[in-house]
């Protein structure tokens, strides 16, 4: 008797075998999703720097976002994390949109909060940029190796392709992000380390959040 085999662009299915996920779960990821998108771009605003070390705010929520990233990938495919991946852009390019149109309106009288509003919010639309910039190509890289290792892998070493595809994404993002948001914000040796120092950080972040991406899989696998 013949046996279906998966296409290339529909892999093999998990490598735990669990059953084929329900749909219910899908909204609720890709709602966290865009929300930590969304609050990362906030909080790039801030530099942070701990002794010799430069991040910006965004890297403590940003790299959980590569986690989810990982379960719409591994759980629904590519194109589902593509959907996801494109809201995420039109959400961000709406609030930058909302929060520059807030700035540049007149002010009420008695309302002193001006100078600070422009001094937080106002640098957030180059954060979204370099963040939607970064995040397009980090996002869908890593989707897309993903993908693309689990076929070749026929749905085997889930760990191994998580990390891999992290590396790459990873790496595209930061480089994308950090040029786009600090190019002569940041000059000269501290920004190439501000650069490297993102990407080892989001890398072990990513790293020790691996059960957690192994839970989060399972659960949408089983219960969505």
């Amino acid at each position: 008797m013949s046996q279906h085999r998966p296409k290339a662009s529909e892999p093999a299915s998990p490598d735990d075998g669990a059953p084929t996920p329900s749909p219910a779960a899908y909204p609720i990821v890709v709602a966290a999703f865009t929300a930590l998108l969304l609050i990362s771009n906030v909080a790039a605003v801030k530099l942070v720097g701990i002794g010799p070390l430069t991040f910006d705010g965004g890297a403590l929520a940003f790299p959980v976002t590569y986690v989810l990233g990982d379960v719409l990938a591994e759980v629904w495919g590519f194109r589902a994390a593509r959907r996801a991946i494109v809201l995420g852009f039109v959400l961000s390019a709406l609030a930058s949109a909302t929060w520059g149109l807030v700035g540049v309106a007149p002010p009420a009288p008695g309302w002193d909060g001006q100078d600070a509003y422009a001094a937080v919010l106002g640098f957030v639309p180059r954060i979204v940029a370099a963040s939607l910039a970064g995040y397009l190509v980090g996002q869908l890289t890593n989707s897309w190796l993903l993908v693309r290792i689990k076929a070749a892998m026929a749905g085997r070493a889930l760990g191994m392709r998580l990390i891999v595809s992290t590396l790459a994404g990873e790496a595209a993002d930061t480089a994308v992000f950090c040029t786009v948001a600090f190019a002569g914000v940041i000059v000269g040796p501290q920004f190439a380390g501000y650069l490297l120092a993102g990407y080892v950080y989001k890398c072990l972040v990513e790293v020790l959040l691996l059960p957690i991406t192994y839970g989060a899989i399972r659960l949408a696998r089983r219960h969505g």
